[in-house]
């Protein structure tokens, strides 16, 4: 048992076992835990990190929790996920690139083992470990951890229920063949396209989970939103809330974030902005015609977050008529940076695929606006630049966090903290066994739960990540990265410079061959190698 003192408060949070009372009730101090998770949402895309888009229950959220300012994901949709669900690198889960998509079964087939394109049996999954102490495991959304075969979905690594896309990204209004709707086991019909909208549906099942639970466990909720990800896809009710509310661009757009930015404390009056992306215009030179398209696109990507939110509030009012609010941890994070998919200013395909029920691939908004995602950051999703791998997080627990509320913890962490901060805080035991036997790799995370406590925790001496060749190192202030067609690393102080625009390499040689050596050693130790020559040959055949 472990007691935590919050004032004058105790309360039990660890070896909170499940116990039957005489009446054959079942009851526990344990907190209930929902984990909602954002897809291709920037840094800045919620109100209390800088945006305009209006995201009230988000921020409230915040309000009266923490806000973390230096958390980490791993760049990309699926790796993030593998991190997110076992506490470990996703090279170290079978997922250092990519899932297998629908169409292609075979496409890893013959690559090592850290790529082999769905979840493999040496790691558990939050569900898993949390199911045998007994926890309910729900989960709606993107699953994106394995499709081909059963023995990957979600009710095969822990999850008592689900619902949601198996695959991977699907249209909003119409998921449908390959890319279409799973409930528990098995694939359902399409939806009817003009009553059906996907981050509606997501949350509307997890409150029916919630509803259909029996007896007094707690739960560990799952949601993991396919939006803000493309294809463009919105209501429009909530379009009309933004459009024309963008004609004045990009760059006053970035400006006004950072802006906001200073002015709640994320940043101190020191920051700046990163260069605009090259590939994209000043936003008077782009011609009036364009601006209006455009404009359109980052409304409806706004319209696509202001649904998020609206649905995160309902869900909150589902915890608190029902009395669990106060013992409910919520987390909200993204899984990647902004993205800049498929590379042009203005976001790719026509904009008649806009909104269109099929699922019209990666109809986007553009390089420009996903600059403006990553305030005041550069770079994007697939890359481990700050605009990659930043993503707010918030932590949220009433009957916890008293003392911070409304704090920001500017400690670095990344994902695999947050399944060893779910074990501490659930008591429960992480297996070295699982599967019929097979060993489980020991976890990687540090957990974070101290920094709920009294805001300073235990931190990583080393951070690490690698997606699709391009790879990072940071220890304390110091970030090293390089990126695809690099062949030297770039060294950053991120206390001074986190837009990472001054390259300091030259000035401390030392370091870098330290970064560079502690990298490949654990690049080595997690299977990253020897992938790195022929990752790009075999994705382009």
């Amino acid at each position: 048992m472990r007691i935590v003192l919050l004032g004058l408060v105790a309360i039990v949070i660890a070896s909170c076992s499940i116990s039957s009372t005489p009446d054959d009730k079942i009851v526990t101090e344990c907190p209930n835990i929902v984990l909602i998770l954002a897809d291709d949402m920037g840094f800045s895309d919620i109100g209390c990190y800088g945006s305009e888009i209006t995201t009230p229950n988000i921020d409230a959220l915040a309000a009266d929790g923490i806000r973390f300012t230096q958390f980490y994901n791993t760049a990309r949709c699926c790796p993030t996920r593998a991190s997110l669900m076992t506490g470990l690198h996703p090279h170290q889960t079978g997922i250092g690139h990519m899932t297998n998509p629908p169409t292609n079964p075979n496409r890893y087939n013959g690559w090592e083992e850290a790529y082999q394109g769905y979840l493999n049996r040496n790691c558990v999954t939050v569900a898993e470990v949390l199911k045998d102490a007994g926890y309910h495991t729900y989960m709606t959304g993107k699953w994106h951890l394995g499709y081909h075969d059963k023995s990957r979905w979600p009710l095969q690594r822990g999850f008592e229920k689900y619902y949601g896309c198996i695959p991977g990204a699907c249209s909003y209004f119409w998921p449908h063949g390959d890319r279409g709707l799973t409930y528990m086991n098995e694939h359902v019909p399409a939806p009817d396209s003009t009553k059906y909208y996907t981050t509606d549906a997501f949350t509307d099942y997890a409150i029916q989970f919630i509803d259909e639970q029996e007896d007094e466990n707690p739960f560990f909720l799952y949601l993991a939103y396919n939006a803000p990800h493309w294809p463009l896809h919105a209501k429009q009710e909530d379009i009309e809330k933004f459009v024309g509310k963008y004609m004045n661009g990009w760059d006053e757009a970035r400006k006004n974030r950072l802006k906001k930015q200073i002015e709640l404390g994320l940043f101190n009056d020191e920051m700046k902005l990163s260069e605009r992306d090259s590939r994209v215009r000043a936003w008077e030179e782009v011609p009036d015609s364009q601006k209006v398209l455009s404009d359109y696109r980052m409304a409806v990507y706004a319209a696509q977050v202001f649904c998020l939110d609206y649905n995160v509030g309902k869900l909150v009012d589902k915890l608190k008529a029902d009395g669990k609010y106060e013992n409910t941890l919520i987390l909200f994070l993204s899984d990647n940076g902004g993205c800049a998919e498929m590379y042009d200013e203005f976001g790719s395909k026509p904009q008649s695929w806009i909104n269109r029920a099929s699922y019209g691939g990666a109809v986007s908004y553009g390089i420009g606006w996903a600059n403006t995602s990553n305030t005041p950051f550069f770079e994007y999703k697939v890359h481990v630049n700050e605009g990659g791998i930043s993503t707010p997080l918030i932590a949220h627990w009433p009957k916890v966090i008293k003392d911070q509320v409304g704090t920001f913890n500017r400690q670095p962490a990344y994902l695999i903290d947050i399944a060893p901060t779910l074990y501490e805080i659930a008591g429960a035991d992480y297996p070295e066994t699982y599967h019929s036997g097979n060993n489980i790799h020991r976890l990687e995370g540090i957990s974070l739960f101290q920094r709920f406590e009294k805001q300073m925790g235990a931190e990583h001496e080393y951070m690490f990540w690698e997606h699709q060749n391009n790879s990072a190192i940071r220890k304390g202030n110091w970030k090293a990265l390089k990126g695809v067609d690099e062949k030297k690393w770039q060294l950053f102080n991120i206390a001074e410079d986190r837009i990472e625009s001054n390259n300091l390499a030259d000035q401390h040689p030392d370091l870098v061959k330290e970064l560079n050596d502690k990298w490949y050693e654990w690049a080595e130790t997690k299977k990253v190698l020897p992938k790195q020559v022929n990752v790009e040959q075999k994705i382009t055949k």
